[in-house]
């Protein structure tokens, strides 16, 4: 069993080249795998490892001056959801497209998870999900507006699209979430600058309401799509139902794969379509080459674009 943390805090880092490198060396020592982001804003990821070598990974990314509060949300795997460590330094740790939005200056009001159900039930509540629309499609929170967006840095046009009026953005209650909370704080220091004035989104994401709050008690619908091989999760954080396509990194039902456009390792039905039969041949042997690793008992690592096309 691995444990898997996913963490990120805003927190200016005058030096985020030193940083990244300090990072990469102690958690490869450490035996971590999974992905960090680095940049002047932040720190941003998920890793995984053996529980004590992960717990001393925490340890140390608290210790980082200005993250000893970094938000950290764990779950357990039945196999290490990651094939490598990576740690990459990026101009933003999540991507709006505009740097000139910063939670670290300004930011909307956080609310616990046990406070989450009275706000979002509240007629006055504009619920929006953050996430993208492959995320939104296999679970949400009751009645949320799906900006139905491919990529975050999509969000701000959406926004923008709406015509939100005046008295919406002074009177209305905006509240946003996403899986672990970044993308939604994000997202809420944008909302301020757009001139709303009640702007909150949910500390901890979608993964602490789950720990927080009971299935009974759950306004949410679904499962939740997660950037790792378990691809989603289950409200008692255990490992979802779906699978995914690794022709075109999308969650995919059982129910998918009885269709004549499923092919195990190339396409779905939602991609089969869309690929060329040259880029079925090609990742057809890829899938070869994953299913011989398996047979050696080893872990195959894809190509490099085809690991960060996941992580958009």
């Amino acid at each position: 069993m691995y444990s898997v943390a996913a963490l990120y805090k805003f927190s200016s880092i005058k030096d985020p080249e030193k940083l990244h490198n300090q990072i990469r060396i102690t958690l490869k020592n450490l035996a971590i795998y999974g992905t960090i982001l680095v940049g002047e804003e932040g720190i941003n990821g998920t890793i995984s490892g053996e529980d004590a070598k992960l717990n001393e990974a925490i340890i140390f990314l608290k210790s980082i001056d200005g993250f000893s509060e970094i938000d950290i949300k764990k779950s357990k795997s039945k196999v290490n959801p990651f094939v490598r460590l990576k740690i990459k330094l990026k101009k933003e740790i999540v991507t709006i497209g505009d740097k000139s939005i910063n939670p670290n200056e300004i930011v909307g009001d956080y609310i616990e998870p046990e406070n989450w159900n009275n706000l979002i039930s509240n007629e006055n509540t504009i619920l929006i999900d953050t996430r993208n629309n492959y995320e939104y499609s296999i679970g949400s929170f009751k009645n949320a507006i799906n900006p139905n967006t491919v990529k975050f840095r999509e969000f701000p046009e959406w926004v923008k699209n709406q015509n939100f009026t005046e008295d919406d953005k002074k009177n209305k209650n905006v509240a946003m979430f996403c899986t672990g909370g970044i993308r939604c704080e994000k997202a809420s220091s944008m909302m301020l600058k757009y001139g709303f004035k009640n702007v909150s989104h949910l500390k901890g994401g979608i993964l602490n309401y789950f720990e927080s709050i009971s299935q009974e008690n759950s306004l949410w619908e679904g499962e939740c799509f997660v950037f790792d091989d378990r691809v989603s999760v289950k409200h008692d954080l255990s490992e979802g139902t779906y699978d995914m396509c690794h022709g075109c990194r999308m969650p995919i039902t059982d129910q998918d794969k009885t269709s004549e456009k499923y092919i195990r390792g190339v396409a779905c039905p939602k991609c089969y379509d869309s690929t060329t039969n040259e880029q079925k041949k090609r990742y057809l042997s890829r899938q070869k080459q994953v299913d011989l690793a398996k047979k050696r008992n080893q872990k195959h690592i894809g190509p490099k674009d085809e690991v960060q096309k996941s992580k958009k």
